[in-house]
């Protein structure tokens, strides 16, 4: 039995984004409360931030004079070639000696940099990650109905890994930025305010060259990565049906589908990385131009002796990391924003509403022989009500067969029991104890279910019928399998109890798949039991034996069953015909049979259908 089961089946609802796909580069909604939000979960590597900024800046300042120690050699050698007077070795020693050791320390700083933020960052993510788990479960099963899982899937994932990345590399590389900008500026200047300013015409060309390409191309990015989960989605679906797709001879149609996309991420993919790498390339060949520019002017200066030429040749250095971070700022803020996008849609999931928590708020009833009881029970998914006045009463060890067309409330029944939904009014009672005094895990721990889509996860068979109650001891899992007509089985095959079932479990049969789930409820021993049909997609004879385990099943439970086949319910001792949120008939089935009523109308179209076949 699997705790809240029906979840893992619930269709997507809504557009879905699927994993791998990347993070779009947008604007975030409140960019600065989020920042705030998210310095938070920095706050316990606090220390560590503080000295990576401090190692960053001590390497950043050591990057900026080696450029100015480095031209004093140039300028040494220089004169004393020009003068005749030779080269003085030991202050030309020296000065190497020290830009050596400024080089190695930039190293230095560098590898500790990347060392101390890669340990925060995934830190960060992790605490993120953690709680993000936690959160989904949570929130109630509603939420899942508004939010797509593959939108669930790209936040747990992709935005994750996107604050981990860029936690890594921007912020240092921000703070370095800055602080290399100001202190490139500052020393150019002290060379030369002509050279700077011929410098600083980069900025407008890079700011322009920025301005043009980046809409076209996010635009661009935007659109193809649309298109690739439209494409992925495409490919998943044919995979899937490929053999209904043969069936109907639409292979041609499934095709021209596919090359339609395929066309059109084409299209925008090489526009997307066409204007995407034009930026580089644009901006060296600004930084080229400017570089000749400086290097005309400044060669003129050396000449007319205003300069000296290793204060040129540091100026030529300076002027190249100048650019870089100019070139380089608009990818960083990018991934910045980027971040805090990613961080917002991270945050809107941590902060849904969760299930309701009450403490002894609600009346609890005097004890009775009902186990269930729903009284005047009022619910609505939506504006429109639909269960107003639910009432009935549930005695232990009752069987109750749910009947009814589909949308009749069949389901709804049930998703409540479990609590699932929160009503809207009235109250239900197991044991005479509301269920919203109780705990979610003491709720559930007294109900087991059996679904018509099974569910098994990528392990051993033990393991999976284990999943029911992680408590059990060897003899109860194998007791369980026997009563369940899973040990026949399972035993022969060459590994046993650990043979490994693959995803989706479809190395074994959905006979099978269905006999451990009903081994798997027996493991947790549920007071309450809740069977949706369970024989559909089987062959008869295992359909016989799945009914034989649901019998030894429902023995001394109180249960509810979800009928499908109605030949399935001849034995309830009460059986429920609900429409619209309500029970319009309940009886045993002769007495039923009798009414001429909607169960008769159900019963006797199944019965046709047979007798048709």
């Amino acid at each position: 039995m699997s705790r809240g089961n029906s979840t893992q089946q619930r269709p997507a609802i809504g557009g879905m984004r699927a994993p791998g796909q990347g993070v779009l580069i947008q604007k975030p909604k409140n960019m600065w409360a989020t920042v705030k939000r998210l310095l938070k979960y920095m706050k316990k590597s606090s220390l560590l931030i503080s000295l990576t900024l401090i190692i960053a800046t001590l390497g950043t300042l050591m990057q900026v004079v080696s450029p100015k120690i480095l031209g004093k050699a140039t300028t040494l050698i220089f004169n004393g070639v020009k003068d005749g007077t030779g080269v003085d070795l030991t202050a030309l020693s020296s000065i190497l000696a020290i830009t050596a050791a400024l080089y190695v320390g930039i190293s230095i700083a560098q590898f500790l940099q990347i060392w101390i933020m890669t340990h925060v960052s995934q830190k960060t993510a992790y605490v993120l990650r953690s709680e993000l788990k936690t959160k989904m479960n949570a929130v109630p099963i509603s939420y899942f109905d508004k939010h797509s899982n593959g939108n669930l899937m790209s936040i747990a994932v992709n935005d994750m890994d996107n604050i981990a990345n860029t936690l890594q590399q921007s912020l240092t590389q921000l703070i370095s930025s800055v602080i290399l900008v100001a202190g490139t500026i500052w020393f150019m200047l002290s060379i030369s305010p002509l050279l700077t300013i011929v410098a600083g015409l980069l900025i407008p060309g890079s700011f322009f060259v920025t301005k043009f390409l980046m809409p076209k191309t996010q635009a661009n990015f935007k659109k193809y990565l649309k298109l690739q989960g439209d494409l992925n989605g495409h490919i998943e679906e044919a995979y899937n049906a490929h053999s209904i797709i043969k069936s109907f001879g639409s292979e041609t149609a499934s095709l021209e589908k596919f090359d339609s996309f395929n066309d059109k991420m084409y299209e925008s993919g090489w526009k997307s990385k066409f204007f995407g790498g034009s930026s580089m390339p644009s901006m060296m060949m600004l930084q080229n131009i400017d570089y000749i520019l400086i290097a005309i002017v400044g060669s003129i200066k050396v000449a007319m002796g205003s300069i000296q030429i290793g204060d040129m040749q540091a100026f030529l250095q300076y002027s190249m990391q100048f650019s870089r971070p100019i070139n380089q700022f608009g990818q960083i803020w990018n991934g910045l924003l980027s971040t805090v996008a990613s961080a917002e849609r991270v945050f809107e999931v941590l902060d849904a509403e969760e299930l309701q928590k009450y403490e002894s708020e609600f009346e609890d009833t005097s004890a009775s022989n009902n186990k269930v009881k729903f009284d005047n029970v009022v619910f609505s998914y939506t504006d429109k009500p639909l269960m107003t006045g639910f009432s009935l009463d549930v005695n232990k060890g009752q069987i109750i067969a749910i009947v009814g067309h589909t949308g009749a409330g069949k389901t709804t029944l049930i998703n409540l029991i479990e609590r699932f939904y929160e009503i809207n009014g009235g109250s239900i009672h197991i044991d005479g104890k509301d269920i919203r005094n109780m705990e979610y895990i003491t709720l559930r721990a007294k109900i087991g279910m059996v679904l018509q889509d099974t569910w098994l996860f990528s392990g051993t068979i033990y393991d999976n019928i284990r999943y029911g109650n992680e408590n059990a001891a060897d003899e109860q899992i194998y007791a369980a399998s026997k009563a369940a007509y899973v040990d026949d089985f399972v035993r022969k095959m060459p590994d046993g109890y650990n043979t490994i079932l693959n995803e989706e479990a479809s190395n074994i049969s959905q006979g099978q798949r269905q006999l451990i789930t009903i081994a798997r409820a027996f493991v947790s021993d549920p007071e309450i039991l809740i069977l949706d049909e369970a024989t559909s997609n089987v062959d008869s004879r295992t359909e016989m034996l799945i009914q034989k385990a649901m019998h030894n099943l429902l023995k001394g439970r109180t249960s509810f069953v979800i009928a499908h086949r109605l030949s399935t319910i001849y034995d309830a001792d009460n059986i429920i015909v609900m429409n619209n949120g309500d029970i319009v008939e309940n009886g045993k089935h002769r007495e039923l049979i009798l009414k001429n009523g909607v169960y008769a109308d159900i019963y006797n179209s199944q019965f046709a259908q047979n007798i048709a076949i």
